[in-house]
């Protein structure tokens, strides 16, 4: 490829149970240049927990008895490079800043030591580095790699819950410094516009194909109409307001697949007859629970992180076909016509009614277009564009 190649430091895996936005967009860029995926920094806490098989590090990997650098073929028939860090020492909890820049500067050094070291394997020159929601990790490295121009793709809103109060200041000191900021979101952009005038934004996509194939062409005729919510069930979640759909609701059964990360979800709705449980599914199999669905919810708490959500999930469920009912926790008109939105605990029910009972072939086929028009694949090509635009700029400033 004689187009730059792209280095992407990301803040996830690359594998795991449910749809990631960074990799989606590497996986189909990876169409137009030689990609580097730098896997999460996991830490030597990473290892004990894996130890205990309470999580999946990739431990062989990290510790350099098998190679850390490999070439993987994505599910869209690309590859990419894939890199995995040495174990980094955990330092979040460090109240003082001092101490936790002294131990994090150790850090940064052994990422970049192990980045440089990939770059040089892999004959990168003048990459496009695009920072996928890691600002920590960004913000040394700015400069360091010989970038033709650095990206900063800001998929989420900034949270205290694993970084503390600390993930702020690095935030905005490297929105202010890269050469462009591509959000997920119009909240999120509204927000960095602020500090970066070249901002961009590419909101979330579906994989159409994978999903088309499992649309509903008719409509159900489940005895008892099934509601389903596939994704994490954490500290986003509206426990109250499913509470009072579920026991408002008996003659619908309520189904919730993935991982469970707040205890209190399950604590307080598995009691409910209605109500089942189901543990997270490979992401192939997702496009087939959701189409027998008669209806999907996305039930986040309206609070100032949730703002910033452009739902994944809400047009995977309308490849299928499937009405959507959700909380109004972002500003999402685009998705006006074919969702339902409210905070309203009586609303949400009754809508949950009126999205099954006043259903129709005509209503399927239009949230299925619809989706279309979010395909992966265009949001990929939008973001290409926007990298050429970046590097013509950057060079052209010089």
């Amino acid at each position: 490829m004689s187009k730059q190649p792209v280095i992407c430091i990301s803040n996830t895996t690359w594998f795991g149970g449910y749809t990631k936005s960074t990799v989606q967009l590497m996986s189909l860029l990876a169409a137009f240049r030689e990609v580097l995926f730098v896997e999460y920094p996991f830490t030597v806490k990473d290892i004990a927990t894996t130890l205990l098989h309470k999580q999946q590090a990739p431990l062989k990997k990290m510790l350099g008895i098998k190679p850390r650098l490999t070439k993987i073929t994505t599910h869209y028939n690309t590859t990419i490079h894939h890199l995995v860090m040495p174990p980094v020492l955990p330092v979040d909890f460090l109240k003082s800043d001092a101490v936790f820049e002294f131990f994090f500067q150790y850090n940064t050094q052994l990422y970049q030591k192990h980045l440089l070291k990939a770059m040089h394997d892999l004959h990168f020159i003048d990459p496009v580095v695009i920072t996928a929601y890691n600002p920590f990790y960004g913000l040394p490295v700015l400069g360091a790699l010989k970038e033709s121009c650095n990206i900063y793709y800001c998929y989420d809103g900034m949270g205290t819950r694993r970084h503390g109060i600390r993930i702020f200041d690095r935030d905005r000191r490297f929105s202010e410094k890269v050469d462009a900021v591509i959000t997920s979101s119009n909240h999120i952009f509204n927000q960095k516009k602020e500090w970066n005038p070249h901002c961009f934004t590419v909101t979330n996509g579906v994989n159409f194909d994978s999903f088309r194939k499992w649309a509903k062409v008719r409509l159900h005729q489940n005895q008892r109409p099934k509601i389903g919510y596939l994704g994490s069930m954490d500290h986003r979640f509206d426990i109250q307001i499913i509470e009072h759909a579920v026991k408002n609701l008996p003659d619908y059964d309520f189904e919730f697949v993935g991982s469970m990360r707040n205890e209190q979800v399950k604590n307080t709705l598995s009691p409910y007859p209605n109500v089942r449980f189901h543990p997270p599914v490979a992401p192939d199999e997702v496009p087939g629970i959701m189409a027998s669905c008669d209806a999907g919810i996305i039930p986040y708490l309206g609070n100032d992180i949730n703002k910033n959500i452009y739902p994944l999930k809400i047009n995977e469920y309308l490849a299928v076909g499937v009405p959507v009912v959700m909380t109004s926790f972002a500003d999402l008109p685009e998705f006006e016509e074919f969702t339902f939105q409210t905070n309203n605990w009586d609303t949400f029910a009754s809508s949950l009614i009126q999205s099954i009972e006043n259903d129709s072939p005509e209503k399927i086929t239009k949230r299925i277009a619809f989706a279309e028009n979010n395909d992966w694949k265009k949001k990929a090509l939008h973001f290409e564009n926007i990298i050429e635009e970046t590097i013509k700029r950057v060079r052209n400033e010089k």
